[in-house]
Parts: C-alpha cells; structure tokens; sequence
C-alpha cells in the first residue's frame, strides 16, 4: 500500500490578475500609483521629520527632495515592485508608500513590501486601511497568500504584521545583506481561507463606533484578529 501524500486538489480555481494599480479609496486613506512628479516633494517633507524610518530599507535616506525625487523615477520604472503612494485623507497629505512585489499569480502568492510611512503617518487610522485596502484587492482579486517579510531585529515591523493578522511562519537566517549588514528575515503570511473574518476584524476596527470622541481605540485591532491568525511571533510574547 502507497504512503504517498499530496496537497489538496485545488478545484475551480484560476490565476488571478496582476495588479492594475488603480486607486484603492476608504474612509480614512487613498492609495494611488506612486509618481515622482506628483509626489516626491511632499512624501521627501513627511520623510525629513526622522531618519530612522529609513534604518531597515535597503536605501535612504535622501538628502533631497530631488535625489529622492530620482529614486522614485528608477524604482517605479518596472514591473515588480509596484508602488502606492498613500493619502491621509484627514489631511488631505501624501505620507508614506507601501508596494506589491515578488508577484506570482500563477500560484497565487504576492507580497506587501517597502512600507515608508512617515512620523505623520504612523499610528494613523489612515496607516491601518491603507494596508487592509492593499490586502483586501489581494484576496478580493483571488489571490491565495498574503506575504510580509521584514528584518528579524525589526521588532515594530513584526508586531505591525501581527496586529494586521498575518501569521508568524519563521525566521530565514542570513537571508540577504542591507547596508553591509546581515539580515535574518522573519516571514508572516495570512492566506484566503482567512480572509472573511480578518475582513470583519478590520471594518469593526475601523468603524467610527470602534474611536471615542478624542480619536482613543475601543477595541484594540490585534485583539480581533488574535482569533485568526495561525501562528503567534514568539519574539512579541509578553511586549
């Protein structure tokens, strides 16, 4: 008799499109195409506040808004990456980025990469929907996993991942070289089958219900989707 084992069969399911880059619009963010022109002076502004957001990215930061201006030429000149430049629709601001790369729609597999949010940014109600925004094409669009990959010693990389749902799945030591620096990757992933109650997490998070009068949490996003996720990240036990 075979012990022989195989992965489930998929059935009725078809590759999905790669991203069309159109706007994505909630309540409190709007995604667009990142364009140099159109962007560069006021993401370099929001960028200038602290230079720590740069530490763990493989460039920056920029010394002005015209070399920052030129790397957004190059890096939005192919095809994967594919950047977003991300408004704060409160103050009507462009403060961060944030892109799909390594896209593979023939197993169905995409990552979230680059996120750049500037001081401004972070925290905000606008930060959180722009990544849900992002996460909601992937799987409302077919794809099947949801990638977040980040250096291991950054610490609020991995609890971001965390508190939007993906899943902790290892580390990868000695993965790449950033800045002449070793770099352990630590990987997170949430996959479709996910999906609907991460939905439910995000829109009860970011219901105007969910915020009191000076804009303080009701209920914390990490505690509604603690229930989702497969995998907890050991490093964040008791942080």
């Amino acid at each position: 008799m075979s012990d022989k084992k195989f992965g489930a069969k998929l059935t009725g399911w078809t590759a999905p499109p790669r991203p069309s880059m159109a706007p994505l619009e909630g309540r409190y963010a709007r995604l667009v195409r990142l364009d140099a022109d159109a962007h560069a002076a006021d993401l370099h502004r929001a960028n200038s506040a602290d230079d720590a957001i740069w530490d763990y990215l493989p460039y920056g930061p920029f010394s002005s808004a015209a070399a920052y201006h030129r790397w957004i030429r190059q890096i939005t000149a192919g095809d994967d990456p594919l950047f977003y430049a991300v408004q704060n629709r409160d103050t009507g601001q462009f403060g961060g980025v944030a892109s799909y790369l390594r896209i593979t729609p023939e197993v169905g597999v995409i990552e979230v990469g680059h996120i750049n949010f500037s001081p401004e940014l972070q925290r905000s109600r606008a930060a959180t929907e722009a990544l849900f925004l992002m996460m909601e094409w992937v799987f409302e669009t077919g794809y099947r996993r949801f990638e977040w990959k980040c250096d291991a010693l950054n610490m609020p990389s991995r609890r971001a991942a965390q508190r939007l749902g993906f899943s902790y799945e290892g580390i990868f030591r000695q993965a790449t070289i950033v800045k002449g620096r070793n770099r352990d990757t630590a990987w997170f992933a949430c996959i479709d089958k996910e999906w609907p109650a991460l939905r439910e997490a995000f829109q009860a998070w970011l219901s105007p219900f969910n915020f009191g009068a000076e804009g303080t949490q009701k209920e914390a996003l990490s505690d509604l989707t603690r229930l989702v996720r497969a995998g907890s990240d050991p490093a964040l036990i008791g942080r």
